[in-house]
């Protein structure tokens, strides 16, 4: 397992080139956990840091056995409700816990979660980016989504 630390800066001058970095690099590894705070500097940031491990064929083998949403997938009116209903509460939990909405779950994940529709909290665990963390902090809210909606 490596780790790599982030500083996302917040002010307007810094968070958009901060975020991409974060991005980049969220999409090109697997990461395992994180844990992030925020610091209250003269010039305040969100310390990120990211337990990852190298991608490599065994990796990719693992996680092409979960779940994941074509990003160009037509969605049906019943996904497209879910979709927003949970970008919605990821939208308001992102919020109450300070923290970037991806932390809560990606957009990929999000849309993975509405083609799948899982049933139970074990079930996210057939959706690419959800571990044992998301589940336990997420899972129960998300199911409840998928219900109401």
């Amino acid at each position: 397992m490596r780790l790599k630390l982030f500083k996302i800066r917040v002010s307007d001058e810094f968070i958009a080139v901060d975020q991409k970095s974060l991005d980049k690099f969220l999409a090109q590894h697997n990461v395992l956990k994180y844990e992030s705070a925020f610091v209250k500097d003269h010039d305040p940031y969100w310390s990120v840091i990211l337990y990852y491990e190298e991608m490599n064929l065994q990796v990719n083998e693992v996680k092409s056995q979960k779940y994941s949403a074509d990003k160009d997938e037509d969605l049906n009116p019943d996904e497209i409700k879910i979709l927003e209903s949970l970008k919605l509460w990821r939208s308001e939990k992102a919020r109450d816990q300070r923290l970037p909405v991806y932390f809560i779950a990606t957009n990929n994940e999000l849309l993975s979660i509405a083609k799948y529709k899982p049933l139970k909290t074990e079930e996210l665990l057939d959706i690419k980016g959800f571990g044992k963390h998301k589940i336990e902090n997420y899972g129960e809210e998300i199911i409840g989504i998928l219900e109401r909606v």
